[in-house]
């Protein structure tokens, strides 16, 4: 196949039933992908030798005998190749089934989608296939150039020794030429095999990311229904006893809160929340991440000097800073196998010469007893993808992630390191203004609802809904409630409450765009997004930061939000 040709890249589409193949097709249109319905077997192998990049084929498809015109072709294809194919199965069972599910280990390489199936699942499925083969065209070329490459190097040699017949020092020049061509190539292959690699690796990665994210985004609305209801105990109940063990299981799930928000600092690129933060209360609230993360073997210290433990505040987004805390003391705890000390400690210092912009910034080290670092490597430790663990053992994404998240908070990171001596790694960060708002407030105390104020609560999760539903009743709000973006938007066409809450994601309508929807139909409502996971630049566009409720979130967490929002309201009336 040529690399070049517009077909390569085809989703080709064999679905015989109905109209299945018309609406994949339209499906997979609507997301930029080209595809080609077949009408059987005998239009495949001639589409399939014109250039394709995967194909969708319904499981009753493979029962027609057409279906050994398809095999014979993949037994037949090229070494590079192993094409791709996206199977649609049923939860059926019978002959038929079973004899097509028998051909699935000849197809090769097949993923197999469940219907009935939504369209993002397709299309993520559709895009994965792709890709897989994009590396296959990029292995057919990689083995062209190789081809080629050896070509040149056998008409090289042939020329070679044509000269040698003729003249000796002329043999010395060809020969340092060739000498050169193939170091140039060897160089090329390494490079290519790192490159590889490291796609790879960010793929790997970027997977993981989704995942993890996924998993925060319910694990939070879990943990809010939890916490929720814990609150509503503290607020309500009179009996001392339940409300001693509400308050052992509240500051669990304000535990597992601060697990899933590291989980979703992970997962995607968040813009950074720059706030005074108070480097005590940070390394307070590391600590305990950090010694279940390090084991027995790792004796752990934190050191302040009496500059920094009495006053000092830095300009750096808290969730950011306990994730790259426990990057640097996991990469400390792999460099100590045997055990050691690791020790965290913070200080006030005027920058670097010629590294930082000059001033007085707040400098926190994380120091290990273990290996160290050659000096020829140094230089490369905070490139991403970058590591000296073996294979499976290191992403080489840490350094490099706590490299640029000092760099975004206006300092640097450094590394300070010898063979036998350990390693120091230094964040350097802004120090914060005496009247900066500091990163954590106080709780507001609870405060009573005036009277008429009516709530209305978009959020697709049953539990979710409810506890936030009594909560807001027991702070003294009427409320009304819906399930999803579509009929909160009709409840306010029906009756305009004082104030909107909708989680952000929802199946069918985002939270963000119900919000769009009722800026233009109801301008001045008030509203808020409460959210576990989410695209924060979407909900910016919207709605601002200060109407975003995070989840899992407070009684007085909710209380405040919702105060602040219907206190602007009435400010905004009274003039």
């Amino acid at each position: 196949m040529n690399s070049s040709s517009a077909h390569d890249e085809r989703m080709l589409i064999l679905a015989p039933h109905g109209r299945d193949a018309e609406v994949i097709h339209q499906v997979l249109a609507r997301n930029g992908f080209a595809g080609t319905i077949l009408a059987g077997f005998e239009d495949m192998t001639g589409e399939l030798d014109a250039g394709a990049g995967a194909c969708v084929i319904a499981e009753e498809a493979l029962q027609n005998p057409g279906v050994l015109q398809l095999l014979a072709w993949l037994r037949a294809q090229q070494p590079w190749s192993d094409f791709p194919f996206v199977v649609l199965i049923s939860k059926r069972h019978g002959a038929g089934a079973r004899a097509a599910r028998s051909t699935f280990d000849q197809l090769g390489n097949v993923v197999l989608l469940e219907r009935p199936l939504n369209a993002e699942t397709l299309c993520s499925a559709a895009a994965a296939a792709l890709r897989g083969r994009r590396r296959q065209y990029q292995a057919r070329d990689f083995l062209a150039e190789r081809v080629a490459a050896s070509e040149t190097l056998r008409q090289s040699q042939a020329q070679l020794l044509q000269l040698n017949q003729t003249l000796e020092s002329r043999i010395e020049q060809r020969t340092r030429a060739l000498a050169q061509a193939n170091d140039r190539l060897m160089n090329e292959v390494l490079e290519r095999e790192r490159v590889q690699q490291a796609l790879v690796q960010l793929q790997k990665m970027e997977a993981i990311g989704r995942l993890t994210g996924g998993i925060a985004h319910d694990f939070n609305n879990l943990l809010n229904v939890i916490q929720g209801s814990m609150d509503l105990i503290l607020y309500l109940s009179k009996d001392e006893n339940a409300r001693r063990k509400a308050e052992v299981a509240r500051r669990a799930c304000e535990r597992g809160g601060k697990l899933t928000s590291q989980l979703l600092a992970f997962s995607r690129n968040q813009r950074l929340d720059l706030r005074a933060l108070d480097v005590s209360s940070l390394f307070d609230g590391v600590r305990e991440l950090m010694v279940s993360s390090l084991g027995s073997g790792i004796i752990l210290e934190f050191e302040l000097d009496d500059q920094v433990a009495q006053s000092c505040q830095v300009m750096a987004d808290r969730n950011q800073m306990e994730m790259a805390l426990l990057n640097l003391a996991i990469n400390a705890r792999d460099a100590m196998p045997d055990g050691g000390t690791l020790r965290v400690s913070a200080r006030c210092d005027e920058a670097p010469e010629g590294v930082l912009p000059a001033g007085s910034y707040g400098v926190i080290a994380v120091t290990d007893t273990g290996q160290g670092i050659e000096k020829a490597l140094l230089g490369k430790v905070f490139e991403p993808f970058f590591t000296t663990k073996g294979v499976g053992k290191g992403t080489g994404l840490g350094l490099s992630q706590v490299y640029g998240m000092a760099q975004q908070s206006g300092g640097t990171a450094r590394i300070l390191s010898q063979p036998g001596t350990g390693t120091t790694v230094e964040i350097w960060l802004k120090l914060a203004d005496q009247n900066q708002e500091p990163s954590a407030q106080p709780a507001a105390p609870l405060e009573a609802a005036s009277a008429g104020e009516h709530i209305l609560v978009v959020e697709d999760d049953n539990a979710v809904r409810q506890l936030m539903v009594e909560s807001l009743q027991a702070l003294g709000y009427q409320v009304s409630q819906a399930a999803n973006g579509e009929a909160g938007l009709q409840q306010l066409r029906e009756q305009l409450p004082s104030l909107m809450i909708t989680d952000y994601l929802m199946p069918g309508m985002t939270g963000a765009e119900l919000v769009s929807l009722a800026n233009r139909e109801f301008p001045g409502l008030p509203m808020i997004i409460a959210t576990g996971y989410a695209d924060m630049e979407a909900i910016d566009h919207v709605i601002g930061s200060n109407a975003v409720l995070r989840k899992p979130f407070q009684l007085t967490d909710l209380a405040g939000v919702v105060n602040r929002a219907l206190e602007q309201q009435r400010s905004q009336h009274l003039e």
